[in-house]
Order: structure tokens, then sequence, then C-alpha cells
């Protein structure tokens, strides 16, 4: 049986110049219960992919105007179609297999064709596309229940910090001091849930597309300051130094350290980067220093003298869920997210770090033209 299971039936593009040949081919799989729709040119089949993406393309690769090749390298880069596998079909000595497989194809089979060759292939990419649709449904619904778990969970949270915050300030009745610093632990300890559960609302709204941006013209070095001015005391709880270094700056010059860009979100990842070097430094400091590069460019950087990070975990640091080895290590939420963010913004993030001596996270945003 070549439909597939739970009645969905496949449907086919069959895309070749030569009328014979779509008939030919529509005979042989309308025999096998596949709904084919067929067209004689590539931009008509490229207008037919947009219109209605189907669950397979069978490409004649020698047509005139735009050939298979090309119609093939179309669909692979358009962003906005989902995988959709293609069998190139082509006559002997007359193309490369090469070619054909570098601008995205999944296979090809020879003209003349054996009929239960032609099916056998087209039942093994159509099992693969399959395969691949349900390994995205499984994600979306996976995604949305992460959402919506998160979402929910934070109602709780809050209405516990409000009370927790009753409770410390003695709204109720007296409490003893020991009974006072149970409940300061039990605030830690909520308000870090719900930051974590903050920071994954925010990761699945961004791989979700339902993350709005709103972009302004932000001061960097002011959002640094606000930033530093916030944690300062966390840094002075562990005795080592916290400083800003805006010197490389022309601070006469109007705009200078400026960027188009949400500042709630820009703000975010500063505090994220300072906060995690300051977690992970016992002995020495922090600094921030942004400079700016070539007129285009504006550079913030987060050294610390802390733990550093291991070279093998260096290239996954970015990655969802990918927790450092040091037992301070959070959810492996923060990073992720802060690079999104950046990337939203067209800039990127780097790291430089050995371990024993520190790291150094830097960001590089586009600057803030005077035509912004």
């Amino acid at each position: 049986m070549s439909v597939v299971e739970n009645s969905q039936i496949d449907r086919i593009l069959a895309v070749d110049d030569t009328r014979d040949n779509l008939i030919l081919v529509q005979t042989i799989l309308e025999s096998e219960g596949y709904e084919i729709d067929l067209v004689t040119d590539g931009v008509s089949a490229l207008a037919k992919v947009a219109q209605s993406p189907p669950d397979l393309i069978l490409l004649d690769v020698m047509m005139p105007g735009m050939d298979g090749y090309e119609v093939t390298r179309r669909i692979r880069n358009n962003p906005q179609l989902n995988y959709i596998p293609i069998l190139l079909i082509t006559a002997f000595h007359e193309s490369s297999v090469v070619e054909g497989l570098d601008a995205g194809a999944d296979d090809f089979i020879r003209k003349p064709f054996d009929t239960d060759e032609l099916l056998a292939r087209v039942r093994s990419l159509l099992r693969l596309k399959h395969s691949l649709d349900e390994q995205r449904k499984m994600a979306r619904q996976r995604e949305d229940f992460v959402s919506r778990l998160t979402h929910d969970l934070r109602t709780p949270l809050v209405a516990a910090d409000r009370m927790l915050g009753l409770f410390e300030q003695e709204t109720f009745c007296k409490i003893s001091p020991e009974m006072k610093q149970a409940i300061a632990v039990m605030i830690r300890s909520n308000q870090n849930l719900m930051q974590m559960v903050n920071t994954l609302l925010e990761v699945y709204r961004f791989e979700a597309g339902k993350k709005t941006l709103n972009y302004e013209s932000c001061n960097l070095p002011e959002i640094a300051a606000e930033v530093v001015s916030e944690l300062a005391p966390l840094a002075t709880e562990k005795n080592i130094s916290l400083k800003l270094d805006t010197s490389q700056l022309e601070n006469p010059r109007e705009n200078a350290g400026a960027v188009m860009g949400d500042a709630l979100e820009l703000r975010r990842v500063l505090h994220n980067l300072v906060g995690n070097a300051i977690k992970f430094t016992d002995t020495g400091g922090v600094i921030i220093q942004i400079w700016e590069t070539n007129n285009h460019w504006v550079n913030i950087a987060v050294e610390d003298t802390g733990y550093g990070i291991a070279s093998e975990d260096q290239s996954t640091i970015f990655e969802r869920f990918r927790q450092g080895r040091n037992k301070r290590s959070g959810s492996g939420l923060g990073l992720h997210l802060s690079s999104r963010i950046v990337e939203a913004h067209k800039g990127s993030i780097t790291l430089k770090s050995e371990l024993g001596r520190g790291s150094t996270f830097t960001i590089q945003l586009p600057k803030k033209s005077s035509d912004d």
C-alpha cells in the first residue's frame, strides 16, 4: 500500500516538459493511490509549490528555460517551505548526479526508469517526509506545552513571592529572627525559580517566532551603568570589583555607543552576562568595556577573573540547556536566550576563556546611524 496510513493521501508534483512522460508518471502513481499534479516547466512548478506544497516532487532535469537544478535550488532556498523531498529524473549521460545533490535533491532516477524502482524510491522519500513531519509536529506540541506550562507557573510563583514578602515585613504578626532568616531563603529560592520560568518562557517565544522587539535608540553606556548599579551589591558582598569602562568612546560626540534596539532585551543580556561573571568570580573582579569599531559597530566586553570555561564546552555554551561543569551553573538557558536576543539585533556574541584565568564575553551590535 502506498497510500499513507490514517487515510492521508500523499500528493506528488510531477514536472517535465514532455507531456508523454507526465502521462506515464501519472498513470503509474495514480494506480498506487497517489494524488498527482502535473506541470510542464520550472516557473509553473515553483508557483505550484508556493501555492500548495506537495509531499514529494518528481522533477525532470533537462527542461528549457529553468532546469531542474535551478528549481531545486530555489525550493531549498525558500525559508517559508517545510522540507519537500525532490526526486530528479534524468536521461543517461545528460546530467551530473553531483550537481543535483549539491543543489539539494534527495535522489536520482534514470530514464527509461523501471516502474518498481520508481515506486520504491517514491515510497522511500515519502517515509522520510512523514518521519520529519512527525518530528516537527512533536516539537511544536512540546514547545506549546512548555510555553503554556511556564506561563501558568508564573501566577502561583508571583503570588508566593508577594505573600512571603508580607511575612518578611511582619504584616500579620511578629516573627523571630530565625523565622525571618528562613523566609529570606524561601524568597530567594522562589525568585530564582521565577527567573528560570521567565527565561524559559522568553526562549520559547523567540523560537516560536512570537517575540516582538520594540526598536528605539538605545544608549548602551547608560544601560550598562544601570546594570552595574543594580548588581554592585552582589560584587561588594563577594569582595570583588565591578567596573564600567567607557573611556574608549568619543564621549563628546553625539550618539557615542548608541544602537537601534529593544532596550529591555539588551538590558536583559547585559544583566545576565554581568550576573554570571559575578557568580563565577571569587577573587579579582569584573570589568565591562564599551567601544566602537569603524564607526559601524558598538562592542561590549564583559571580562572576569573567575573560573573560566573548559575549551571542550566553549563551542556549545550558547546552546539551549547546555549547563557548565561548575557546580554553580544554572539551567543553561540564560546564555542561549542572550545569543538569540543579540542575533535578533543583527549582532554577534563570542566567548574567549581559559580555565583558571577567567572569561570574556564580547557583544558586537550595529551602531545607530544618523538616518535611524
